[in-house]
């Protein structure tokens, strides 16, 4: 089946699916009819027998049989004005997803559960397909209510600052004027999702460190909102730049702002895009933004 992707969408699928390994339904029934083989006597085994029977989304799009599974499972949020107050099944916070490590009692997690309650758990996916069957059934962001929000978060962070997995790390975030990307809002939060889940965001996962082993994805998650003139979409990392002495982890979060802007948005590097309701590619630790703006921002 051709592919209808272009761009950063294809890279990013593609992505999501070199760094998984599909695993074989088929291979036992494969290997059934070679019982009889003698001790110690070696069968040799058709690949392609092993083959014929594998059905992937791509060759059958209704009756696949193998799953391309992602890296990370992930979890789909959402919030709006019209669930927030209303008498519909409320997950408490405490059956919610955790981070390894019970939550400590403080004000900061209060507040968090209280917003909790009208933030809804839509599904949680770890497959390519699962998530191409969510995106198909959802509403896209340029149809969403005002004050809506769309929430895509590894399994297991909830999407609010005070998770132990989000709360010494920060955004990045762009807003947009909405008569102006109404028409490409869509599209953006679409290679948005797929750069998380495929796990593009982050340059350095292609390189090792000392013991052998990529390090942690800094992205924990990705936001999209939509506001009465504007929308906004940001991308959450579980570390930010604290000092100077952070300069390795400075070069790493800008080149996750550097990715989000030249290859899931598509603006040239050194394009600038302030102007009424416009923001540039920014980035604040979360820390600073509970300081009102007075923070220092990043901008790529």
């Amino acid at each position: 089946m051709a592919s209808t992707l272009n761009g950063p969408a294809l890279a990013a699928t593609r992505a999501a699916l070199s760094a998984a390994m599909a695993d074989n339904p088929t291979a036992n029934n494969a290997n059934a009819n070679f019982d009889d083989t003698e001790p110690g006597e070696v069968q040799e085994i058709s690949m392609e027998a092993q083959a014929e029977g594998i059905r992937t989304v791509f060759s059958d799009p209704t009756n696949f049989n193998v799953k391309h599974p992602l890296y990370s499972p992930w979890t789909l949020w959402f919030d709006s004005p019209m669930t927030k107050n209303r008498n519909l099944p409320q997950t408490p916070i405490s059956a919610m997803p955790q981070t390894p490590g019970p939550m400590p009692p403080t004000p900061g997690v209060a507040a968090a559960q209280g917003w909790m309650e009208d933030i809804k758990r839509v599904i949680s996916f770890d497959s390519v397909e699962e998530f191409w069957g969510l995106y198909n059934n959802i509403v896209p962001p340029s149809a969403l209510p005002q004050k809506a929000n769309y929430y895509l978060f590894k399994e297991g962070i909830i999407p609010a600052w005070e998770d132990e997995a989000n709360k010494n790390g920060g955004k990045w975030s762009i807003q947009l004027p909405k008569d102006k990307n109404r028409s490409n809002v869509d599209k953006m939060w679409l290679y948005t999702m797929l750069a998380a889940i495929g796990e593009t965001f982050d340059p350095s996962l292609t390189t090792l460190d000392p013991t052998g082993s990529p390090p942690n994805s800094l992205i924990t998650g990705v936001i999209v909102s939509t506001r009465p003139q504007f929308y906004r979409i940001s991308i959450w990392t579980r570390l930010a730049p604290a000092g100077e002495d952070d300069g390795s982890l400075k070069e790493r979060i800008e080149g996750v702002g550097r990715h989000f802007k030249t290859s899931v948005l598509g603006y040239p590097d050194n394009a600038k895009l302030a102007g009424p309701l416009a923001t540039e590619v920014e980035f604040l630790s979360h820390k600073d933004s509970e300081k009102k703006g007075k923070g220092k921002k990043i901008i790529v």
